[in-house]
């Protein structure tokens, strides 16, 4: 028969690590409108099913050779179901010690890390600090390498998702970055290296932790932030929603759901005007094409002249790349460039297929984007679609440019299969442009210029600036009409699922 006190004194510990810092602590995390690390994980995860793991760990004797007793220090780890899919986590616990990183805090997220690449399973943390611990010195400092270390050898492997549902200070937000993606909150959410003293002591500028390091900042400005939803229960919601259209790891591929809605790519005709120098909002046209509802888009607020994000096509998840004309024309730039880079490289380190939608007239001219290094960060598009080795299909819908052009995953850059409507433009240049340049001296000589102009404009567009031009050099390999369009990438895809995937590489953040 055993001995009562030793279940007693088990269950004892059990509550102290259960409370965090305390009653009082706990309290204040609930008035600042945030869940508890626990909170969090137990509505993250399926009812029941989170186990913790090294609940027990101390931490480290502090610089002062003292030591706090808080079991857990400060970092919830552990694994459990999402929608009935194994998962791992950690969560910062803000009640103890502001949630700040000190050894045993950091190896415990190693630890867990470790177990998701083991076992190949999704990883999620869930981070709410102030950043590494002072007083353990240079050891607690350590820590962050390796989970930067950690973070690297995931990457490519399992996906990475990180929460930022408080202060994310200091090394932290490296964790965050070389995630694949950086869920934040609106009201709680702070990202930042040095905090708004260090700005003022170092460069004498006040700035406030928002303006540093808010959501808005890094969802619309800095791109950091991919998602950002009002409270921390929505903010799990979106991250278990991101979960259903990604596979496991790099060695599985992701659930295919079953779909009945009809084919709604006759309403085509209804949003994108023939007149190419009319605009129209391309998520309306993915709504047509793919499962309706299904976008899930990613970096919604930041490079809006760009869409990307996951969809399903006939119950299918595939990765979608946009041009969007109602923003810049839909041109491309610097920020459009790393953000449609990054994604295609996620969707290719996991197998997941990759359709692109082109509406596009150039790379955004200026000496704004010339000096920012457009050249540098455009190249970062092109490597990426270069080197993806998942199907990979194009559909042409209006204008497509010059450089701009074969960006956008063109034939010869690596697109298995490239449609296009009737509508398509497919040139150097516009017309418009092109016989100011190749026209000139007919123009300068004609006895009616407008006149001679608009002629050699219709010629250009004849001979140039139609599908079927390019259809006849091969780099089309069929005109077909919007109505089609549904269809058309439903077969490419079953087509090319057996298509041989090329060597793995990781994400790195670009």
């Amino acid at each position: 028969m055993w001995d009562s006190s030793w279940l007693e004194k088990l269950k004892e510990k059990k509550e102290i690590i259960r409370l965090g810092g305390g009653e009082e602590k706990i309290n204040n995390q609930h008035l600042k409108g945030k869940l508890t690390a626990r909170e969090r994980l137990e509505y993250l995860f399926d009812e029941g099913t989170f186990e913790e793991i090294n609940a027990f760990v101390e931490p480290e004797i502090d610089a002062y050779g003292k030591r706090k007793r808080f079991l857990g220090d400060g970092v919830v780890t552990g694994f459990g179901e999402i929608d009935g899919r194994m998962c791992f986590a950690s969560a910062q616990d803000y009640t103890v010690a502001g949630g700040s990183l000190g050894a045993a805090h950091g190896k415990k997220i190693c630890r867990i890390m470790e177990k998701a690449l083991e076992m190949k399973c999704p990883y999620i943390s869930l981070n709410d600090s102030g950043g590494a611990r002072i007083e353990e010195g240079i050891s607690g400092l350590n820590e962050y390498a390796g989970i930067f270390r950690l973070n690297t050898r995931l990457s490519g492997v399992v996906p990475q998702i990180s929460a930022v549902l408080g202060p994310c200070a200091g090394g932290v937000c490296y964790s965050s970055a070389i995630c694949d993606f950086i869920f934040m909150t609106e009201k709680n959410a702070q990202m930042y290296i040095t905090g708004p003293s260090v700005v003022k002591a170092v460069i004498g500028e006040d700035v406030t932790v928002d303006e540093l390091g808010g959501a808005v900042v890094h969802s619309e400005h800095s791109g950091v932030a991919h998602f950002v939803y009002p409270d921390d229960r929505a903010c799990l919601d979106g991250i278990k929603k991101l979960l259903s259209y990604l596979p496991d790891s790099s060695e599985k591929s992701a659930e295919v759901l079953k779909y009945n809605g009809e084919d709604l790519s006759k309403t085509i005709y209804d949003i994108v005007p023939d007149n190419s120098r009319k605009s129209y909002d391309v998520r309306e046209v993915i709504d047509a094409v793919f499962d309706k509802g299904s976008l899930f888009e990613v970096h919604k607020n930041f490079a809006k002249n760009i869409v990307v994000g996951f969809a399903r096509l006939n119950g299918e998840s595939v990765g979608v790349v946009a041009n969007q004309p109602a923003v810049l024309g839909g041109s491309l730039d610097i920020d459009a460039s790393d953000k449609c880079a990054r994604f295609v490289r996620f969707c290719d380190s996991f197998k997941i297929p990759v359709i692109t939608l082109v509406d596009v007239p150039a790379f955004l001219p200026g000496t704004k984007q010339e000096t920012g290094g457009i050249i540098r960060h455009g190249a970062k598009m092109l490597y990426a679609y270069a080197e993806a080795s998942v199907p990979k299909v194009t559909l042409i819908m209006r204008k497509a440019y010059g450089g701009a052009y074969i960006a956008m995953n063109s034939k010869s850059l690596g697109a298995d299969l490239v449609y296009a409507w009737p509508t398509a433009e497919i040139a150097v240049m516009g017309a418009s442009g092109a016989v100011e340049v190749i026209g000139r001296r007919e123009i300068a000589a004609a006895e009616d210029k407008a006149a001679k102009r608009e002629e050699l404009i219709a010629e250009y567009n004849e001979r140039f600036v139609n599908p079927y031009a390019a259809a006849g050099c091969g780099v089309i390999d069929e005109v077909i009409a919007p109505d089609e369009t549904r269809r058309r990438l439903v077969s490419a895809i079953k087509m090319l699922k057996s298509k041989s995937h090329g060597e793995k590489h990781g994400n790195i953040p670009l």
